[in-house]
């Protein structure tokens, strides 16, 4: 009896415990969503008149001093309350890993009304696949960049002072070309953020930095067609009246056109090998010029100075972090244990991974390969359940590009390779699992886009066999071209040897081969080569770059390195800049002091970061000597494809029961809108991955309103 009352009153203890936890959590993130509202409100209000003649004199007042000058009212409005969110973000993050349990026994809750937010609104058209959600959230963003730009114009067209050699069109061009460049600004302040993989700002709404690229793309836009117009308002402006000498002036305290013309003609150049035609025929030529961007934000610091920098400062902050932290991360090598080569000409690459690190189902990893290309690096969905495979991390690949060619040509014709140079950046983690929350699950893949349903079927497999925990109804439509890609369905187990029957998952797999009636292939084209590497001493096991507490160490780095680039900069201010200057601005080059404080805020950054990198890495090292030392195979050939094996007596249980799931239908694809409609589960969830015109068309069938338990889940890069 007291053994029960005990175990009762611990276990009431631990559900207080949890609900206390989960109370605070929420309270933190209402009070990051205040914040991050009051930061909104300061752009929002800054037009006015209200904001100009009684806000703005009082801040600048009470907050000029000889450290910061007006730059100080600058930060506190403008930078401080995003860093703030940012180092408080990764604390939430940190208590909520603590809190979540990763293994969750259960499903969980399905809001209705989150769902009817989170459906396709928009499909077909050049925003490509748009929901509830993200249409809203633009169409705020859009009124915003209206608000202001119209309430500059107002205020500025009411207060218009027309000199006696201009005509009231021209000044109010010249009026209207200066407020183009500052909503232009106001978009820079947000562009770094969906483009910064390892932040916290993401996570904390539920996105992922490959979920929103999009973002950074539609931002990109915007950005270079309000500094296009400003730039040639402004050509304009100056032919009109007789200035076009202003063109080739640099001046010494207020804003510089020379480097203006600079950063945008690096923008143009960016700008035009980013349009989807020359993205995707051209991936090289985009890759390359894409770095113009470090000229385009250099030159438009010089061209603005360091006032307005302040203003945009917290997305190009937390992006240098973030950048130089990958930089980091990529002097590493990493040991590739094993390849295994497919006859469809897929490649999976088999790297050692600390058993300690782990990572949820659709993470990306960023792979590059001297010996392929130096300077190219690639994102790829990572395969491999960390749970069910916790010391291997798999990547699968189509050998499709010139640079997945290269590679495969490499292995292929290299099979007594001693080992490759792999470096890598990542893996980037989607901080919830939506796909368990699901009665039933539907995965529609075309070609190699069955990658990152790979991962989800093995933590099904860890889920069922390991935990013995229900998991929903599967359903992988998966179509290719040809018969010979049926070999991809082979990566569904794992190469490393763990369990792996998907005999307790209810799993139907439909594969569909579109452009052959019948299988054309024999069993010696089905073989699939398995590369073995012994480790070189310096290759080491995949870990988190910042170790296992990776969101506080984060936190330490942005706190230490923004609180250090104040006091530096406030030394500068004081003891060098304000006895030439007085805080008047009139003295002090403006292009000195930008440099300054761009050196100032690149060094603490890179300290910050280097330290606890460096510590983190000294610990993986000490596991990295445990983990080489395994013996592994020589290389070696696998058997046929689990294909061959249907009809046959099957030996191996997680390849019978691989056949046993599976159903292939030749000549056809899939009547994908029938499939879905004939589900009659409650809450499906529904994702897509492929080409575009089937992402696409799954979004058109889940929006369509013929069916309420179909819910789509976007996964892609491309939109």
């Amino acid at each position: 009896m007291n053994s029960n009352r005990a175990a009762s009153t611990s276990s009431s203890r631990s559900s207080m415990n949890d609900i206390d936890k989960a109370m605070i959590l929420k309270l933190m993130k209402i009070f990051l969503a205040l914040v991050f509202a009051g930061w909104i409100f300061a752009w929002t209000i800054k037009p006015t008149n209200t904001f100009r003649n009684t806000w703005s004199p009082k801040l600048y007042a009470d907050t000029n001093s000889t450290y910061f000058g007006r730059l100080g009212t600058t930060i506190l409005i403008y930078a401080f309350p995003v860093m703030f969110v940012a180092v408080l973000g990764c604390i939430y993050l940190h208590l909520h890993e603590k809190n979540d349990d990763k293994k969750n026994q259960g499903r969980n809750r399905f809001s209705s009304s989150l769902a009817a937010w989170k459906r396709p609104v928009l499909v077909r058209g050049p925003l490509g696949v748009v929901s509830g959600i993200e249409l809203t959230f633009s169409l705020m963003f859009l009124a915003l960049l209206v608000w202001c730009f119209t309430t500059y114009l107002k205020v500025s067209f009411a207060n218009l002072k027309v000199h006696h050699s201009e005509k009231v069109w021209q000044a109010k061009l010249d009026s209207t070309a200066l407020r183009l460049g500052l909503i232009g600004n106001l978009c820079c302040a947000f562009l770094f953020f969906p483009v910064t993989r390892c932040s916290s700002l993401l996570p904390l709404v539920g996105l992922t930095s490959e979920s929103s690229i999009k973002y950074h793309i539609w931002l990109g836009h915007i950005v270079m067609v309000l500094f296009t117009a400003h730039g040639v308002c402004y050509f304009i402006f100056w032919a009109s009246t007789n200035q076009l000498d202003e063109m080739i002036k640099w001046s010494k305290t207020d804003i510089a056109n020379v480097p203006g013309e600079l950063a945008l003609l690096s923008g143009l150049a960016l700008w035009a090998t980013t349009f989807p035609r020359i993205r995707r025929n051209m991936f090289e030529l985009f890759y390359y010029t894409h770095h113009l961007y470090i000229a385009f934000f250099f030159f438009y610091m010089l061209h603005v100075g360091i006032g307005f920098i302040c203003q945009i400062l917290p997305g190009i902050f937390l992006f240098m972090v973030d950048r130089y932290l990958r930089f980091l991360q990529s002097r590493t090598k990493v040991h590739l244990v094993s390849v295994r080569l497919l006859p469809s000409e897929g490649i999976e690459l088999n790297f050692s991974k600390n058993p300690g690190f782990s990572y949820n189902p659709l993470s990306t990893i960023f792979i590059n390969v001297p010996s392929v290309s130096r300077l190219q690096w690639h994102p790829f969905t990572i395969s491999s359940s960390s749970n069910l495979e916790p010391e291997r991390l798999s990547v699968i690949m189509k050998k499709e590009g010139s640079w997945t060619q290269k590679l495969y040509r490499t292995l292929s014709e290299h099979a007594t390779l001693d080992g490759l140079d792999v470096s890598v950046e990542g893996p980037y983690s989607p901080i919830s699992e939506n796909f368990l929350r699901y009665e039933s699950l539907v995965m529609i893949s075309g070609g190699s886009g069955i990658t990152p349903f790979i991962s989800i079927i093995r933590e099904f497999i860890h889920r069922s066999n390991s935990l013995n925990i229900p998991t929903p109804n599967l359903l992988l439509i998966c179509a290719f071209k040809n018969s010979m890609d049926l070999t991809m369905l082979d990566l569904l187990l794992p190469v490393s040897g763990n369990v792996s029957d998907l005999s307790h998952l209810n799993l139907k797999i439909e594969a569909y081969v579109t452009r052959e009636k019948e299988a054309l292939i024999s069993d010696e084209q089905t073989m699939i080569r398995t590369i073995c590497f012994k480790p070189k001493p310096s290759h080491m096991p995949i870990s988190p770059v910042l170790g296992p507490n990776s969101w506080l160490c984060l936190a330490i780095i942005i706190s230490t390195s923004f609180v250090a680039f104040l006091i530096l900069i406030g030394i500068l201010q004081r003891f060098y800049i304000y006895p030439i200057d007085k805080n008047t601005g009139d003295i002090y080059s403006l292009s000195s002091m930008t440099v300054l404080y761009l050196l100032v805020m690149c060094t603490c950054i890179a300290v910050a970061c280097s330290v606890l990198f460096l510590k983190n890495k000294r610990e993986n090292m000490k596991g990295a000597k445990q983990i080489n030392s395994l013996d592994l195979p020589t290389p070696m050939t696998s058997p046929s494809s689990w294909y061959h094996c249907t009809g046959k007596e099957v030996e191996s249980l997680p390849q019978e029961s691989l056949v046993k799931a599976t159903n292939v239908h030749y000549g056809r694809r899939p009547d994908l809108k029938m499939i879905l409609l004939a589900i009659d589960d409650e809450n499906v969830g529904v994702m897509a991955s492929g080409p575009t015109g089937l992402r696409h068309q799954t979004a058109a069938i889940c929006s369509s309103g013929l069916a309420d338990n179909l819910h789509y889940e976007s996964i892609s890069f491309n939109w």
